[in-house]
């Protein structure tokens, strides 16, 4: 099966691109399904009701989050009739909504998709995201409950991203990392097959501080005072993510490679689509 990750979208001109983009891509390469990180999608802080359907109406999914998942207040209650949004599962216990469950693909394959955040350098601080995630692997085994997992890594430190890679690694079909915004070079399929990569990168403007105008963080950084609230770059928009061809036997990856769209970066299509 094929599937599609997106990383993080930001503002306005990130969910046109989404919008004008994603049909066509599934249409035209048979993608099978989609995960999408949304929780900038409003403005940069956190997600609207509104544009949580606009996605699932042009082919995605399942919507990811992370530290921002609450800025927009109604994610509160919309979190909890919607069971393809998805929190942090390691939220402690009595958060509204949930961080994982099984998904129906185009082609009826099972697919889990699960969403954990990190602890270094990161607020707020949840529960440990390797318990959480043994917990979840344990319960719902690749290969046996489902015909794919998807693991969504939200966190700062490479290095935290990287040991999850290899603690799930046999487990999982991909473990992506999200949050920091710029796309990694290290995709790749580690040694017991499950598909890898450090950051998926952004999809909004890279005209910017990611994904932000780039005034008011520069000026923060020249003069360290609060300054104006940052707002989401305008644009156009570079789509960002990571395509796995994923064995229809054993749930592992087969192949791996990042996804770019847009004119800021250098564009790549996977060689398998």
């Amino acid at each position: 099966m094929r599937l599609f990750f997106i990383g993080d979208v930001v503002g306005r001109c990130g969910r046109t691109v989404i919008h004008e983009k994603l049909p066509q891509l599934i249409a035209d390469y048979s993608i099978d399904f989609v995960i999408l990180n949304g929780e900038n999608a409003a403005g940069g802080f956190g997600i609207t009701e509104d544009i949580f359907q606009g996605f699932l109406n042009v082919g995605v999914d399942v919507v990811t989050t992370g530290n921002h998942v609450w800025d927009q207040r109604e994610a509160l209650e919309f979190s909890t009739r919607h069971h393809n949004f998805l929190r942090p599962a390691n939220f402690p216990q009595g958060a509204p909504g949930k961080g994982s469950g099984v998904f129906m693909a185009r082609n009826g394959a099972r697919v889990m998709a699960m969403n954990v955040m990190g602890h270094v350098f990161m607020h707020p601080t949840l529960d440990d995201p390797f318990l959480c995630v043994e917990k979840e692997l344990s319960a719902c085994v690749l290969g046996e409950h489902v015909d794919a997992l998807v693991i969504d890594m939200h966190a700062e430190a490479t290095s935290e991203k990287v040991c999850m890679g290899y603690f799930a690694d046999s487990r999982a079909s991909l473990v992506v990392g999200t949050h920091t915004h710029v796309p990694t070079s290290d995709y790749q399929i580690l040694d017991g097959g499950t598909g890898y990569m450090s950051d998926a990168g952004m999809t909004g403007d890279y005209n910017g501080s990611l994904g932000m105008m780039k005034d008011v963080p520069l000026q923060k950084f020249l003069t360290k005072l609060p300054g104006d609230r940052m707002e989401a770059a305008p644009g156009p928009a570079t789509l960002c993510g990571v395509a796995v061809e994923i064995d229809d036997v054993t749930g592992l990856a087969k192949a791996i490679e990042p996804v770019r769209i847009g004119p800021r970066l250098q564009e790549h299509f996977p060689s398998f689509w």
